[in-house]
């Protein structure tokens, strides 16, 4: 936890942004594993913890604007929730320590939501995204269930992305701190990639527990695969394969929730083939080309084109492209070999305030979404200003299934030599990704440098 100064600062910014009525923060609960007494680890809601920092169970924040007063509220422990977790403060107490003065039941709760309801005055709340807290609010604000999230605050949504967008640099050490961690788990994998006939399972366990040990749990399921052409390859059942490349995209949190996320894309056994090079350069030139275009201002759409393009020109040089480059990249060819977008913003949540919807974080009116296949699955976009933290993950992916699609459709036929691709059809994939901090005249890298060329990979992969 900040210093509580911390907090009732951005409550009260919140308060300005949104003006009036009343703001409602849903902390979350325990989710049951297999049933009641044996739960998930818990996580709470970054939108609370963001604005009233307690990192504890069932919890509710209220901010009253119209009479500038603020509640927490939440039950009192009984002797029989003592017994089995142990003494905890008071919800006074809990309220004091954010710089709350007000503080009640979940009842007292219900009390005032309902004056507030009956008298007319609006209830901002952001998109719920779990069941238990669909079906609480709707029970608060006497709503059908099916139908909150018609009810969601765009004001209030606006105001938080406004608040959260720009980290503190407070909050950047915590971002720095995940991170460093991140690379305890990202050179453990390489060691472990180094030996053959490992299972995937294990370097998962591995870097998990790594994650664990750093004092908070991984930012999202591992992605660990040798089938590095599936994007999100949460399957870990095989044993790993000299010839492969492993595609390890893996973060975790610090104790305050921050998050780092980091991919890095390693061969089997610790040497590189000299396709499997080619490829990797192709992308890290991508990569690397980033940082030098980041700055306040730019569009991050138009950091993702121009990466794009020069993995494109790689891949020329390849023999897997031809025809004029630019043309290629505006027709959307490179989407049959990076499907998805260079990057996100990333905070209190892997892919920061996506619960609010992507389109309000990672675009606006100025910056409209694409619908071009790939560069429509890029959720960051819009103009970045200092203090965005957001990851460069330009990727290369040989897709069976999408190959052969797009060859029968004679899909981009004048910039793809299908012939040639024909020949990675059982490569997998690559993908390369940092966490960037945008700063007055530019950017840089948060954390730890973790290795990522040829060379500096072979190095750490060395039994």
């Amino acid at each position: 936890m900040f210093d509580k100064q911390t907090y009732i600062n951005r409550r009260k910014q919140l308060m300005k942004d949104v003006k009036s009525g009343v703001i409602l923060m849903v902390g979350n609960g325990d989710s049951p594993f297999n049933y009641p007494a044996n739960t998930y680890t818990f996580r709470q809601d970054s939108t609370f913890r963001y604005f009233f920092a307690h990192n504890l169970q069932n919890l509710v924040g209220v901010i009253d604007i119209d009479n500038a007063k603020e509640y927490l509220f939440g039950e009192d422990v009984d002797m029989d929730d003592i017994i089995w977790t142990g003494p905890v403060p008071t919800m006074h107490e809990r309220a004091l320590e954010v710089g709350v003065e007000n503080s009640g039941s979940i009842n007292d709760l219900r009390k005032f939501i309902d004056a507030a309801v009956f008298s007319g005055r609006k209830v901002h709340f952001v998109p719920p995204y779990r069941a238990e807290n669909v079906n609480f609010i709707a029970e608060l604000l006497h709503l059908d269930r099916n139908f909150v999230k018609a009810y969601v605050s765009t004001e209030l949504i606006a105001a938080c992305v406004k608040q959260r967008s720009i980290k503190s640099s407070e909050e950047i050490v915590e971002i720095e701190k995940a991170i460093d961690n991140a690379y305890i788990m990202h050179t453990t994998m390489m060691k472990m990639a180094a030996v053959e006939g490992t299972y995937e399972y294990q370097i998962a366990g591995a870097m998990e527990g790594v994650a664990l040990s750093g004092g908070g749990p991984v930012s999202f399921p591992i992605i660990l695969t040798t089938h590095g052409e599936i994007l999100h390859g949460h399957d870990h059942s095989l044993q790993i394969k000299k010839g492969r490349m492993i595609v390890s995209d893996a973060g975790c949190e610090n104790p305050e929730g921050y998050c780092s996320d980091i991919t890095r894309s390693v061969p089997v056994g610790g040497k590189f083939s000299s396709k499997q090079k080619d490829i990797y350069e192709a992308v890290l030139a991508a990569q690397t080309l980033v940082p030098s275009l980041v700055a306040p201002g730019v569009k991050y759409s138009d950091i993702h084109i121009a990466a794009v393009g020069r993995l494109a020109s790689a891949l020329k040089e390849l023999g897997l492209m031809k025809g004029n480059i630019q043309d290629a990249v505006a027709q959307g060819a490179m989407g049959m070999f990076m499907p998805h977008g260079l990057g996100h913003m990333m905070g209190l949540d892997v892919h920061d305030m996506e619960n609010y919807g992507e389109n309000y974080v990672g675009y606006d009116k100025k910056n409209v979404r694409s619908t071009q296949f790939g560069l429509a699955s890029l959720r960051l976009g819009r103009e970045l200003q200092e203090g965005f933290v957001l990851t460069n993950e330009p990727g290369c992916y040989f897709i069976p299934e999408l190959i052969d699609r797009w060859r029968a459709e004679g899909k981009c036929k004048d910039f793809i030599n299908y012939d040639k691709v024909e020949q990675f059809k059982d490569f997998g994939g690559i993908r390369i990704e940092d966490d960037l901090l945008v700063t007055k005249d530019g950017c840089r890298l948060l954390g730890k440098y973790i290795p990522k060329t040829v060379e500096e990979i072979e190095s750490q992969m060395a039994l």
